[in-house]
């Protein structure tokens, strides 16, 4: 399966299980699966999203497909609203939120993405994934689940998300982002077109994170761009009707299926 995996270190928990992180790509599993109705490029490649009016059961044939790989029978996913919610998964099958945690083995955390920046978090027995769009980011997304984890232990991977050339935003949203935090200075550049601006959100969750707690030699990834690769990543800002990556993380002892 063609996937993004986490660059972080290998991590091996006391009872011998480990933890694995990655985000899907768009690129087929296998031939384009009969039964799509669509067969567009905006779902032709493995979508995730249920809510992007792909067909529903290609779209659940794809997650069971992921699950599979991961050999994995159950999986937290999330219905996201760009908020701010951490929960523990495996409580509820549908819920509300953009950010899951658990500390059992064999339960996968998933948040799915086109342009935002997945974020994973592990530390000993606990991982957790959480969707972070500007409004998420700027509105505690990442602190509420930091709760979960000690803030100097955790370890953090950004997960594909729109590179800071490709990140036009308003004069407005840089603003909240500074209040909020006077180094997000640094990660806005003047856009050539007037009154906005290129934002690095690699670095403005960088920041979030280390103002928390977070020590930033355990911060992984941010080297992608969901917009200029194409052939990679869905990007919701490239092709408005467009699939979604799922970015997976989850703790086991079980090898992964090929």
């Amino acid at each position: 399966m063609p996937i993004i995996e986490a660059n972080w270190p290998e991590f091996i928990a006391d009872d011998g299980s480990e933890i694995r992180a990655f985000c899907t790509t768009r690129l087929p599993v296998s031939a384009i699966k009969a039964g799509n109705t669509h067969h567009e490029d905006s779902f032709a490649s493995f979508n995730m999203g249920l809510h992007v009016e792909d067909n529903p059961s290609v779209v659940q044939d794809n997650r069971a497909q992921l699950l599979s790989y991961c050999g994995l029978d159950n999986a937290q996913w999330l219905n996201q609203v760009h908020g701010v919610d951490c929960i523990r998964s495996g409580e509820q099958a549908d819920v509300t939120a953009d950010a899951c945690w658990t500390d059992k083995e064999d339960l996968a955390c998933i948040v799915m993405t086109a342009d935002c920046l997945p974020v994973v978090f592990r530390q000993a027995g606990a991982v957790a994934a959480a969707h972070a769009g500007w409004r998420g980011l700027l509105n505690g997304v990442l602190e509420n689940t930091l709760v979960n984890f000690d803030r100097s232990q955790v370890d953090i991977w950004f997960g594909p998300a729109i590179g800071p050339q490709a990140f036009e935003v308003g004069s407005e949203v840089r603003e909240q982002f500074v209040a909020k935090h006077a180094q997000a200075v640094e990660a806005f550049l003047p856009s050539a077109n007037a009154g906005k601006w290129l934002a690095d959100i690699y670095q403005l969750a960088r920041i979030t994170l280390q103002v928390a707690g977070v020590d930033p030699t355990r911060i992984y990834g941010g080297q992608y761009c969901t917009y200029s690769d194409e052939q990679r990543f869905y990007s919701y800002r490239r092709t408005a009707k467009t699939g979604r990556l799922a970015t997976v993380v989850y703790r086991t002892k079980r090898n992964i299926t090929v």
